[in-house]
């Protein structure tokens, strides 16, 4: 059996995705979330990330590990692109590039995208660790007034 499962975040209990997303560890890694995140946020978030899926037919997905949320994460739509996102509870830290292989099957086997990219803040002290993924260096990106650095990955096909 597969110890990474990607369902719908719908089918995630709010209390957990409320409970990751005000770990003080995580907030640290999210410049756009500030003010703490209550059960009104959460219902924002998920009726926002329903609206992606229904929208575009792609968003954000949780992640199951051995059967355990361990946090959300998956391309979703931004600025005319496909963004990977991924939103991890700290005791699943080091699982990231597992993830991001799962994410990249879809983008290139299923979705056929040229490349898609990952945001991050300049404050990420291992944010040029993404190099190492095969992401390059593609800029900066503006979002609710916070600066992210752009990464693209390309479709090793194309």
């Amino acid at each position: 059996m597969d110890k990474i499962r990607l369902i719908a975040l719908e089918q995630i209990d709010k209390r957990k995705i409320i409970e990751l997303m005000n770990n003080k560890l995580v907030g640290k890694q999210l410049p756009l979330l500030s003010g703490g995140f209550s059960a009104d946020d959460c219902d924002n978030f998920l009726s926002a990330k329903k609206h992606l899926w229904d929208t575009h037919g792609y968003g954000p997905w949780a992640f199951l590990i051995e059967e355990e949320f361990a946090g959300w994460g998956g391309l979703q739509p931004e600025s005319g692109e496909a963004d990977f996102a991924l939103v991890l509870h700290p005791n699943f830290w080091g699982w990231g590039r597992q993830i991001l292989n799962k994410i990249k099957e879809q983008a290139f086997d299923l979705m056929n995208l040229d490349s898609f990219i990952i945001l991050l803040p300049p404050s990420r002290p291992n944010s040029r660790a993404v190099t190492r993924f095969g992401f390059v260096a593609d800029g900066e990106l503006t979002i609710s007034g916070e600066t992210f650095l752009r990464f693209r990955l390309y479709n090793p096909a194309t």
